[in-house]
């Protein structure tokens, strides 16, 4: 027997409230939001920005991230299925959500608010995208409670063997009948297979680039133009979450031999304005007038 690799077996349901349990995803998702926009909140501030303008801008973000991490999970990864039972869309507590809809989600959120707050959009995504790793954190260690987005089979020693995907049983198991009885933990996890955390690399590497970010926005981005502090964001992170996906199992339901996942044709697109947005920053000299000066002390 491998004792190489961890055993998972934790019950993603808190306690239970009627027919209905409180998830530690759900927990973990307010506490990446509310630290956000604590986050936010003291960087506006810094900026001269009054406190009732940062609450309707974190309000923006929190509705159009949920609605997209939830719509982008359910026209992406699986169009047909809630396409044909779009109610089901509504089911959030039963899990499923894409970050590329949260991204697009948030993207939309901050044109709405910068149209109203009549603050630049590149400065006002700037802003934002400081804090979205931080949430992003929280949020990956939630699917790792959830054993969700499971990654491909290793023998590496920190491999997870998720104990409540039941599709990981080997065919072993069905010959061994009885073998394990009252679904004995220990005696199940021989027949289970080891997979990559990859909800926790990307948890990791999102709380290195929170804090590096954060000191790179702090120290460096006040001289760039607008913009360019998003563009280098895109570039790191979508350029992260193409290579993690070669970890990962494939979620969508209509991409079938296909050279690259679903994750990584959404992650492109990212990258690809990333870069332009960075170059954009050296092809013409000069920078964008910090916004702090521009809206300073503005009744909204």
């Amino acid at each position: 027997m491998n004792l190489l690799y961890f055993i998972w077996d934790a019950d993603p349901v808190m306690f239970q409230i009627g027919e209905h349990g409180i998830r530690w995803y759900g927990l973990l998702l307010a506490v990446g939001f509310l630290l956000g926009y604590i986050v936010l909140g003291r960087i506006m501030k810094r900026e001269g920005f009054e406190q009732k303008l940062s609450d309707k801008f974190a309000i923006y973000i929190i509705v159009g991230c949920v609605v997209g991490l939830r719509l982008g999970h359910c026209l992406f990864y699986n169009p047909g299925y809630y396409l044909t039972n779009p109610l089901e869309i509504l089911k959030v507590w039963e899990g499923g959500l894409a970050s590329h809809g949260g991204a697009l989600g948030i993207l939309l959120a901050i044109w709405l608010f910068s149209r109203r707050a009549k603050m630049p959009y590149f400065a006002a995504l700037d802003k934002v995208v400081v804090v979205v790793p931080l949430a992003g954190a929280f949020v990956r260690v939630g699917n790792f409670i959830n054993s969700e987005i499971l990654g491909i089979q290793t023998t590496l020693p920190w491999g997870v063997k998720f104990m409540r995907n039941w599709e990981d049983l080997d065919n072993a198991y069905v010959a061994a009948n009885g073998a394990c009885p009252d679904l004995n933990v220990d005696c199940l996890s021989d027949y289970m297979i080891a997979r990559h955390p990859t909800q926790l690399y990307e948890a990791f590497f999102y709380i290195a680039m929170f804090f590096i970010f954060f000191l790179i926005y702090s120290k460096f981005a006040k001289n760039w133009k607008n913009g360019t502090f998003l563009g280098w964001f895109l570039i790191v992170l979508f350029g992260f979450r193409f290579l993690i996906e070669y970890t990962k199992t494939e979620q969508a339901e209509f991409i079938w031999n296909a050279p690259i996942t679903m994750g990584q044709l959404l992650s492109i697109p990212f990258v690809i304005f990333g870069i332009v947005l960075v170059v954009r920053q050296y092809w013409k000299k000069g920078k964008t007038e910090p916004i702090a000066n521009t809206t300073k002390n503005k009744k909204d």
